[in-house]
């Protein structure tokens, strides 16, 4: 249950958030409807996330990992259901590999490049951080310095996130129920006609 209000004041400013949101996505994301209630910090933060999305020199794929393992480690229930709708829907991110992400070190599904990422995300989340010289020499083998600028900062975006999601208790929206493809017989079996 959320810890502020998902129905905030319907300034101007709000409904035109509203609007851009529900053409992007179906619906007003729940974090945009909480810091709805501080249109001064709302369009800041719009703004800010529209010049995330412009950061292209790391590979997509390597980005969503580690936005997943950051989210992960700081139990964010709605940055992973957004997560994983994003990351699958929109970057074509194999969806087994999302879903391994909470449990990486026992998966076979990544890269040596992809182990680093995941390693070095939740390293970055951990409080204190835990990022230490040999990892990032290690990353640097794989990555120019601009890739890992970007993979530090995308980090640093997600802690932001989902701390902020976490705090105010918002939880899944049903994101990752728009991609996932239902069981054989699961449509046929939830409108109650036989399979």
């Amino acid at each position: 249950m959320a810890r502020i209000s998902l129905d905030p004041p319907k300034t101007l400013s709000y409904r035109i958030a509203t609007r851009f949101a529900r053409r992007r996505y179906g619906v007003m994301p729940d974090p945009g409807a909480a810091i709805g209630h501080n249109m001064q910090v709302g369009r800041s933060y719009g703004l800010f996330e529209l010049m995330v999305e412009r950061w292209h020199s790391l590979d997509h794929t390597l980005k969503d990992l580690a936005v997943t393992a950051a989210a992960a480690r700081i139990g964010c229930a709605w940055c992973m259901d957004f997560g994983y709708w994003e990351a699958t829907t929109n970057h074509d991110v194999p969806a087994e590999k999302i879903r391994a992400v909470p449990q990486w070190q026992d998966s076979g599904l990544f890269s040596e490049l992809e182990l680093l990422v995941v390693d070095y995300a939740e390293a970055m989340t951990a409080t204190p951080p835990r990022v230490t010289d040999e990892m990032v020499a290690r990353l640097r083998g794989h990555l120019s310095e601009a890739q890992l600028v970007e993979l530090t900062a995308i980090v640093a975006v997600e802690n932001l996130r989902s701390r902020i999601n976490s705090a105010l208790g918002l939880t899944s929206q049903g994101f990752k129920d728009r991609c996932e493809i239902p069981a054989a017989g699961g449509a046929a079996a939830a409108a109650g006609t036989p399979a």
